[in-house]
């Protein structure tokens, strides 16, 4: 009773890192609640899968194994999930905002009748005060947002339903193990009581998944474009400075907007969210909707020809000029002082 929830996301038999960084921040959570870490694993085949989700601070593990929970289909997960929340009636639930969460909250948050906020950026734990109904609520879950395009910060509250649902973003939360020599319980679901006919009238026949080839969320160095590169043509530059630091080409969503770079590249709100050592931000102004996908870079640097761009207080070292010029001479200085 009123324990965090964390549903994890499971393909061949690994945890996703959205769900073990969801972990992180519900065993925080649930550290400040002074209540447990629940975790809900469904699939097939999923024995020792405890083991992947014990080190990020899970003090229960449900494991629900049925050859009909694989591959995901939204009605027979739906189904488990809501007669579990029935039985636990967990106060808070979350979940990647995933192909697969995205599926799955808004059906389960309709059903226990719930609410759901999509896409949180960040989750903390805080009380309200109602001042039309004079009621002060205790120890609510913060889900923050961007709203309005970008042009705010949300902090949405339930104060009065349960659970509190909300869906966030790979990459947001940091992922970081509690302990490798943590336990807790593992109970499992009895999922062939729970699903009915109905609930197994989709079936996938055939799946083919093509593995993204652009992986610029675990590069250690990024460097990104905006629309200030000029074109699609001057984002080579950015390529060869990539690769002679080691690192991958980021880009911001105007840049994709207009054709310099593939969405896979896209680092903000509608993109990817990465926390590199080294972000280079190359003609980017820095609206909320960028920074809010790389604002926990180790070190930023910006390079833009207006002195007054919103990136600027954000990086630890600005460079203001011409990033035509600025780029080829960092490539030819870091290509002689290493040779």
């Amino acid at each position: 009773m009123d324990n965090i929830f964390v549903i994890c996301e499971i393909e061949d038999g690994k945890v996703a890192d959205v769900s073990q960084e969801l972990l992180t921040k519900g065993r925080s959570l649930a550290n400040q609640l002074n209540c447990k870490l629940e975790a809900l694993a469904l699939g097939h085949k999923l024995k020792g899968i405890e083991e992947h989700i014990f080190p990020y601070g899970a003090d229960i593990v449900h494991v629900g194994d049925d050859k009909r929970l694989e591959p995901f289909t939204t009605l027979p997960y739906t189904s488990v999930i809501v007669d579990l929340f029935k039985r636990e009636k967990p106060q808070i639930a979350l979940l990647g905002a995933t192909t697969m969460g995205r599926d799955l909250g808004p059906r389960v948050s309709s059903a226990l009748q719930s609410g759901l906020t999509a896409d949180c950026t960040a989750l903390e734990i805080g009380d309200h005060e109602d001042k039309k109904a004079k009621k002060n609520y205790k120890n609510l879950l913060y889900q923050i947002r961007p709203a309005f395009g970008g042009n705010i910060v949300a902090t949405i509250i339930n104060p009065d339903c349960r659970p509190q649902m909300a869906t966030v973003r790979e990459g947001v939360m940091k992922k970081e193990v509690f302990s490798k020599s943590h336990k807790g319980e593992v109970k499992d679901v009895d999922v062939k009581s729970i699903l009915k006919p109905e609930d197994e009238v989709v079936k996938v026949i055939e799946r083919h998944i093509e593995k993204n080839r652009i992986n610029i969320k675990n590069s250690s160095i990024i460097i990104s474009g905006g629309y200030g590169m000029g074109s699609k043509e001057n984002f080579s530059v950015l390529y060869e400075l990539a690769e002679v630091l080691g690192g991958e080409v980021g880009a911001s969503r105007a840049a994709v907007d207009a054709g310099f770079a593939e969405h896979d590249r896209q680092v903000g709100q509608t993109g990817v969210t990465v926390r590199p050592k080294l972000y280079i931000a190359c003609g980017i102004s820095g609206q909320i909707q960028h920074t809010a996908g790389m604002e926990e870079s180790s070190m930023v640097i910006a390079i833009n020809n207006d002195p007054g761009a919103p990136i600027n207080k954000l990086a630890d070292y600005v460079m203001t000029g011409d990033v035509m010029e600025i780029i080829p001479k960092l490539i030819k200085a870091y290509r002689k002082n290493t040779k």
